[in-house]
Order: structure tokens, then C-alpha cells, then sequence
């Protein structure tokens, strides 16, 4: 739990840091950007490779390389000198955090041979990867106040330090069975294609007409496809594709995929709409963030324990229509609702997203057989990250073009594009956006209902009367 905890967290550390960081290095936009999102790129680029690359040389030797690359990694970031120095450190975080994600999944597939000891351990594993993205911008916010931006690296050595320590104590030596070289040019050809991926579909949620990353998502695509046909042919693929087409795990990444589209597709809105609508300061709007968290610390449990005596497709695709019934709440509110509204209909919402998801991840993890533990976590955790990608792109766009048309054509130009753009504008343009904006968060609403609808059909219809083997 404790690499997860920090791998996620660091997702969305940085949001409250930022101000500060572009106040003393003085980066240019594309550099900010780039800050921003070098983690979580080459985080997604590298988690196939990695956990491959676990299965040979050892599940645990990989978490405490990964756990000794994130503490140098932290302090270089924490102490750089320019944007390029932070920008490279932050990649760095990435490798270090593609070495650690998937060995958690994987010594969780070994360690506990029982389904029902392996059901409770992904429920965790699940709500601390979802506390952990949380929780990012929280400690962020609270350190930033009385520290300088760079102790939100500092804050990760201690815990490393903990992990180097114990885990050779408390972990055991796992790997698998593979045998011939690794691939090193499946590595590079799953890099090159998911990172030109991800970052052409996140860039053109901002402007649709833009060609340069729709070409990078054909150039992904077609890369991806290589990538697939090489391991097709390979006697040691880095992936199972036998195992993808299994019901049992190809349903459920594609359910889990489909989550994300809704989960982290969503998240944008609702955090602009508590600062930006409502008022409320960063730190604030933050904490409200965290009050969706503990429906889901009782719903995870919960569902693990019905799938225990209900077929989990049932469970999941109700957990998924409850998520749909949360949206839907906020589909319909409206600047004079109250803040408690929005928190349970998030609450609502985000507690029938994890369960589904918590019993996805465990299915998946049980039908891959150990000695392929690490690379069938790894795919699993790629297919989360390109799902929080495409929900940005898509509920980004659907609320782009709500906002858009509600905004009366005689306001600025910047006002029309964005709610930020509207926030130095006269009184009556700024409500103008602020009831737009309202409008966009309802439609990304609908849409992400319409998502989670999609995943309860795909689980009723690929995961009904499926176990793990």
C-alpha cells in the first residue's frame, strides 16, 4: 500500500504547487505543461515494459529498485534549477513509478492464493489508489502554505526509506517463468506508441481543429498495432494476448476502462465548479473533494462481500447503474442547489465506480496465471491510464461546446472559451459563464452517465457466471 499510495498521489500533486513553481523557475506554458504532465506520460508509456520486466528478475527486486529511483528522483525534482531540471526529474518519478505500480498488483496475486484473501487485498488496493489521487492536491495545499513548493517531493523519501527497509522483511521473492531475452524493442514500441497516444487525445480535448495531436493518435494507433502483431509472433510476449481475449480479463479491463472515462473525465469539472462557481479558495474546494471518498470506503467492502454469494457481473453492473443514478443527480442541479447535494449525488457516484471497479480488478487478477502476474497487471493499469485520458477528451469536449453556446456572443472572446478567461471580465459576464459552466458540468454529467451505462452493459454481457481460474 505504501508505493501506491505515493505512485498515485503524485498523479496530481502538483496542482496547488504549480503557482509557486512557475513564480521561481518562470517556465514558459509549454514547459508548465510539460511539468504537469511528464509523470503521468511516461508512467502509462512504461507500465507494460516494467511489468514484464518484473516477472523476469523478480517482483520484488523491481518495487525497491522503483522505491530507491522514486526517492532520487523526488529529491532531484525538489531541488532543480530550471524547468528542464524539474521536467526531467519528473520523468524520472515516472520510470520509478511504472517500476512500482505493477509490482504492488503482481505480489498481491502471489501472496494471496485464497480468492477470498485476494478479494479484500484489492478492495484496499483499489481505495488506496483512489485516496491517493485524492489526497495529491490536499498535501499539496497544506505544505505549499508553510513550505516551499519542493517539499511536496520531500514528502515522498521517508516513505521510500520505510519501504527499502521492510520490504526485503515482510516481501516475498516472486517471479515468473519466462525465458529467452527481454524485449527490449517491444519495450521501446509500447513507449513510443502509448505516449504520442495519451498526450494527442489529451491535447485535443482543448481544440478539436488542432492537427498535429490527431496525428500523433494515428502515429499511436498505428504503432500500437505493431506492437500487437510483434507479441503475436513472439514465443515470450511481454503480452498475454491469449489472456486478453479471455472474457474474464478482457472484460473486465475494458469495464475498468470505461470507469476512468467517467471517473477522471468528471473530476475536471467538479473541482473547477467548487472554486470557480461556488468560490471556494484551492485548499478548500479540495477538501470538500475528499467528502466522496468515504462512500466509497463502504461501498468497496460491500460489493466484494456480495460478489462473495452474488455473480460479480451482477454486482458490477449494479454498482455501474448506481454510478449512472449519481450522475444523473448532478445532471440536474443548478447554481442555487445546495453544496450537499452535489457532495452525496459525487458520493453516490463514486462509490458505485470503485466497487465495480475494485471487483474488475480482482477478477482480472485472478484469471492471469501468476508467473504473468506482473504483466497482467501492467496492462490492466495502461488501459486505466488511456481511459483517464479519453474521459478528459471526451466529457472535456462535450462540456467545451455546451459552454461555448450558452455564453452570449457578445462577450470577450477568452470569456467564450473558458470559464478562466471569464474570471477578469465585468459582474455580468462572469455570471454568464458561471451559469454556462453550470450547463457544461450537467451535460459532462449526461455523458458520463451514458458511460457508465455502457460499462454495466459490458459486464452483463462479457462477465456474467465469469471466476477467476
Amino acid at each position: 500500500m505504501l508505493p501506491l499510495l505515493l505512485v498515485s498521489m503524485d498523479v496530481s500533486v502538483l496542482y496547488f504547487a504549480i503557482p509557486s513553481i512557475s513564480a521561481d523557475l518562470r517556465p514558459g506554458a509549454t514547459a508548465q505543461l510539460w511539468i504537469l504532465d511528464m509523470y503521468g506520460f511516461v508512467l502509462a508509456g512504461l507500465l507494460i515494459p516494467m511489468g514484464a520486466l518484473g516477472d523476469r528478475v523478480g517482483r520484488r527486486r523491481l518495487l525497491l529498485t522503483g522505491a530507491a529511483l522514486f526517492g532520487v528522483a523526488s529529491l532531484a525534482a525538489a531541488y532543480a534549477q530550471g524547468p528542464a531540471g524539474l521536467i526531467g526529474a519528473r520523468a524520472l518519478l515516472g520510470v520509478a513509478g511504472a517500476c512500482l505500480m505493477p509490482s504492488t498488483l503482481a505480489l498481491i496475486r502471489t501472496l494471496f492464493r485464497d480468492a477470498a484473501q485476494r478479494a479484500k487485498a484489492v478492495t484496499l488496493w483499489t481505495a488506496v489508489m483512489a485516496s491517493g489521487i485524492s489526497l495529491g492536491p490536499v498535501v499539496s495545499g497544506a505544505l505549499v502554505e508553510h513550505f516551499w513548493w519542493g517539499s511536496v517531493f520531500l514528502v515522498n523519501l521517508p516513505a521510500m526509506a520505510l519501504l527499502l527497509v521492510l520490504g526485503p522483511l515482510l516481501l516475498p521473492s516472486s517471479r515468473g517463468t519466462a525465458q529467452g531475452r527481454f524485449d527490449l524493442v517491444g519495450a521501446l514500441l509500447s513507449l513510443a506508441a502509448l505516449l504520442p497516444l495519451i498526450h494527442g487525445v489529451k491535447e485535443l480535448a482543448k481544440d478539436v481543429r488542432q492537427p498535429l495531436p490527431a496525428a500523433g493518435i494515428v502515429l499511436g494507433l498505428l504503432l500500437a498495432l505493431v506492437f500487437v502483431r510483434r507479441q503475436a509472433r513472439l514465443e515470450h510476449p511481454m503480452v498475454d494476448l491469449e489472456l486478453v481475449r479471455r472474457r474474464a480479463y478482457g472484460g473486465s479491463v475494458l469495464a475498468n476502462l470505461l470507469a476512468m472515462v467517467a471517473t477522471v473525465g468528471f473530476a475536471v469539472f467538479l473541482t473547477q465548479y467548487l472554486q470557480s462557481v461556488l468560490g471556494q479558495s484551492p485548499f478548500e474546494a479540495a477538501l470538500w473533494s475528499l467528502v466522496p471518498s468515504l462512500g466509497v470506503m463502504v461501498a468497496a467492502p460491500t460489493g466484494a462481500a456480495l460478489a462473495r454469494s452474488v455473480d460479480r457481473a451482477h454486482v458490477m453492473g449494479g454498482g455501474f447503474l448506481v454510478a449512472a443514478a449519481g450522475f444523473g443527480g448532478l445532471a440536474v442541479i443548478g447554481r442555487d442547489t445546495p453544496l450537499w447535494v452535489l457532495l452525496v449525488a459525487s458520493a453516490v457516484y463514486a462509490a458505485g465506480l470503485v466497487t465495480a471497479m475494485t471487483l474488475a480488478n480482482e477478477l482480472a487478477l485472478g484469471t492471469a496465471p501468476p508467473e504473468r502476474a506482473g504483466s497482467a497487471a501492467a496492462v490492466l493499469e495502461s488501459g486505466q491510464e488511456l481511459g483517464g485520458a479519453l474521459g478528459m477528451a471526451i466529457l472535456g469536449s462535450i462540456g467545451a461546446a455546451i459552454y461555448t453556446n450558452a455564453m452570449p456572443s457578445s462577450a470577450p472572446a477568452a470569456a467564450r472559451e473558458t470559464l478562466g478567461g471569464a474570471v477578469a471580465s465585468p459582474g455580468p459576464v462572469l455570471e454568464a459563464a458561471r451559469s454556462a459552466f453550470t450547463s457544461a458540468l450537467n451535460g459532462a454529467a449526461v455523458g458520463a452517465a451514458l458511460v457508465a451505462v455502457a460499462a454495466a452493459v459490458v459486464s452483463l454481457t462479457l462477465l456474467r457466471g465469469r471466476r477467476a481460474t
